[in-house]
C-alpha cells in the first residue's frame, strides 16, 4: 500500500525525489476546465504533491505516471510534469502543494496524507483554477475529484476469502497499515465488517507502517502472545514478511494468511503450491497506476469535458477494481509479472479509451 511513515520524519528527499522541469509553464489562472466545459489552451502543466518516498509502491506510481506524461507530451497535449515528492507530515504536503500553484500548474494529482486536513489549501488551489485529483484515497474537498479504488472493498475481498478458510468461530490476528492513516481506516472498517458478520475473532491487531520488514516483526510478536490463531490478516506491502514470520514459526501450512499481488509475495506462493498443491490464498491488486488513470481524468477535465451522469459517487469516481489472484487463476497471473523485481505489484490502469466514457 502506498503509505507514509507513522512516526512523520523531517523533509529529507531522496535523491531525485524533487524533480521540476521548465520549459513553458502556464499561468495558475490559465488552467482549470472545472469539468464544467470550460476548456482551456494546452500544453497543460501537472503537478504532483506525494508525501512519502520510502514505498516500492510510491516509486512504481510515479515511475508509471512518468511514462503516461510522456506519451501525452509527444501529443503536445502537456508540457511540463513538476513533481514535489519526500517525506511530509500534513503541514509538508500544504507547501509541497503551495510550492505547485506557485510553480503555475493546470492540474495537481495529490496522493493525500489526510482525507480533511488538506481541505484549506485545496480551496486555495482551486481559486486560481487548478483541477485538484486525490489518487489512493479519497478526500473530503469539494474542490477535489477523487480518482481512486475503493479501499473498503479492497480489505472486504481478503476478509471474505480468509473468513472462509477459518470458518465462524476462527480466530485471527491482523496486521494493518498505518494507524490513522485514510486508506488505513477504509480499509479496516471493510475487513472488520466482513468478520462481525461471519463470525470471527480478531483477537489482536496492530499496524506495520505497510513496510515488509515491521510486518515481519509485527507478526511474530502478535504470533508469541497468540499461537493458536487460525489465521492471519493482513494488508498489501507487508504479506511477504508476514508469511516468512509464519514461515519461522513452521505454521505456513496451518494458518491461513491473506497475500498480495506483489512478486516477491506471489513467489513464496508458488513454491508452496509446488510443495503442497493445497496450499491457498489471495491476493488483491492495489494498482500503483491510479496515478496514470487520474492523469487521464486530469486531461479531459482540463480540456473541458463533462462528467457524464451518475460517473461521480459525491466527488468520487470509483475506479473498476483490478482482477484478484486467486489459486484458480495464480498460473496465468503469475507468468505476467514473475519476471518483475520483487517488489513489482501487480498494476492496472484505466486506458484513455476508458476515460473517455466517464465524460459526456
Amino acid at each position: 500500500m502506498g503509505s507514509f511513515p507513522h512516526r512523520y520524519r523531517a523533509v529529507a528527499l531522496a535523491a531525485g525525489a524533487l524533480l521540476i522541469t521548465t520549459s513553458a509553464c502556464s499561468t495558475p489562472d490559465a488552467g482549470g476546465g472545472g469539468g464544467d466545459g470550460a476548456a482551456a489552451e494546452g500544453p497543460f502543466t501537472i503537478g504532483v504533491s506525494n508525501g512519502f518516498v520510502g514505498s516500492e509502491w510510491r516509486e512504481q506510481m510515479l515511475t508509471t505516471l512518468e511514462e503516461a506524461f510522456a506519451t501525452y507530451q509527444e501529443e503536445g497535449v502537456v508540457d511540463d510534469l513538476v513533481v514535489e515528492s519526500a517525506d511530509v507530515d500534513v503541514n509538508g504536503q500544504i507547501q509541497q502543494i503551495r510550492n505547485l500553484v506557485n510553480s503555475g500548474v493546470d492540474a495537481i494529482i495529490v496522493n493525500p496524507n489526510s482525507p480533511t486536513a488538506l481541505n484549506e489549501v485545496f480551496a486555495e488551489a482551486a481559486e486560481q483554477g487548478i483541477e485538484i485529483i486525490a489518487i489512493d484515497q479519497a478526500v473530503s474537498s469539494e474542490h477535489v475529484t477523487n480518482v481512486v479504488i475503493d479501499q473498503g472493498e479492497w480489505a472486504a475481498i481478503s476478509a471474505r476469502w480468509l473468513a472462509e478458510e477459518v470458518g465462524e468461530g476462527g480466530r485471527i490476528i491482523a496486521v494493518n497499515g498505518v494507524d490513522g492513516h485514510p486508506a488505513n481506516e477504509a480499509r479496516w472498517e471493510g475487513a472488520s465488517a466482513v468478520f462481525d458478520e461471519a463470525g470471527v475473532e480478531v483477537v489482536a491487531n496492530d499496524f506495520a507502517d505497510w513496510d515488509q520488514a515491521t510486518g515481519q516483526q509485527v507478526t511474530q510478536n502478535l504470533l508469541a502472545s497468540h499461537p493458536d490463531v487460525d489465521g492471519v490478516f493482513v494488508q498489501d506491502g507487508m504479506a511477504l514478511g508476514a508469511f516468512q514470520a509464519l514461515e519461522a514459526e513452521g505454521l505456513t501450512d496451518e494458518v491461513a494468511i491473506t497475500g498480495e499481488a506483489r512478486v516477491g509475495f506471489m513467489k513464496r506462493w508458488a513454491e508452496q503450491r509446488e510443495a503442497d498443491p493445497d496450499y491457498s490464498s489471495i491476493g488483491v491488486p492495489n494498482p500503483p497506476s491510479g496515478s496514470v488513470s487520474a492523469l487521464h481524468i486530469a486531461v479531459r477535465l482540463l480540456q473541458g469535458e463533462e462528467f457524464a451522469p451518475d460517473t461521480l459517487d459525491g466527488n468520487t469516481l470509483y475506479l473498476p477494481m483490478p482482477e484478484t489472484v486467486t489459486d484458480e487463476n495464480f498460473d496465468e497471473r503469475f507468468a505476467e509479472v514473475e519476471g518483475e523485481a520483487d517488489t513489482y505489484a501487480v498494476d492496472h490502469a484505466i486506458t484513455p479509451e476508458e476515460a473517455d466514457a466517464y465524460f459526456q
